[in-house]
């Protein structure tokens, strides 16, 4: 017999109908039509959540391996850029170890050319040297401020899927309210305050 059943039932004293067991099975039918009602919704919530933190896993991952590459890129870039200086420097000593072994009248006017052609060569490098930590400085400060948007776009994306979370769901006190008064009234034992 269902406790609809045994409410309904008038040969039942009022002591049958307060016994625990009959509370006791009232309320599971009160989680039963609780999970009925907002059972999927859970779910879904659940999916929800799920889902976005899947996707925030996966945007994270995405930065990463792009900021990785672009430093990998960076990298490559100076490396390369450091060989073909190497290279010019080597080439130029070679001119000059060669350029070294003529005549001895052309000794003095290639002595000046080889300092002059070296302080080049030193200005060269500085402003080369130069140019490449400001480039890397320009490239590391335009990764920050875009990792640091990204992180932001994800802050917000979650704060956003957060709040119409949070705005979506059911006020819980109001539902544990209206689940009170339904087993009271189930139960026979709802009285109105002031209707005595």
């Amino acid at each position: 017999m269902s406790p609809f059943e045994q409410a309904d039932n008038s040969t039942l004293s009022e002591n049958e109908i307060r016994s625990p067991q009959v509370i006791q099975t009232g309320a599971g039918n009160v989680d039963k039509i609780r999970d009925i009602l907002f059972g999927s919704q859970m779910r879904d919530y659940e999916t929800r959540f799920a889902r976005l933190e899947e996707s925030l896993a996966k945007e994270i991952s995405e930065i990463r391996e792009t900021n990785r590459r672009r430093v990998d890129q960076l990298e490559q870039y100076i490396r390369q850029e450091f060989g073909a200086l190497e290279s010019r420097i080597k080439a130029e000593r070679g001119e000059r170890s060669d350029i070294a072994g003529q005549h001895a009248r052309e000794l003095k006017e290639l002595g000046e050319n080889l300092s002059r052609r070296l302080r080049e060569l030193d200005d060269r490098g500085l402003n080369t040297e130069r140019d490449l930590r400001n480039n890397l400085l320009q490239h590391s400060k335009e990764l920050g401020e875009q990792i640091t948007q990204r992180h932001e776009e994800v802050s917000s994306l979650l704060e956003r899927r957060f709040h119409e979370l949070r705005h979506g769901k059911t006020d819980r006190a109001a539902l544990a309210s209206l689940f009170s008064e339904v087993a009271l009234r189930l139960n026979d034992q709802f009285q109105i305050p002031g209707a005595e």
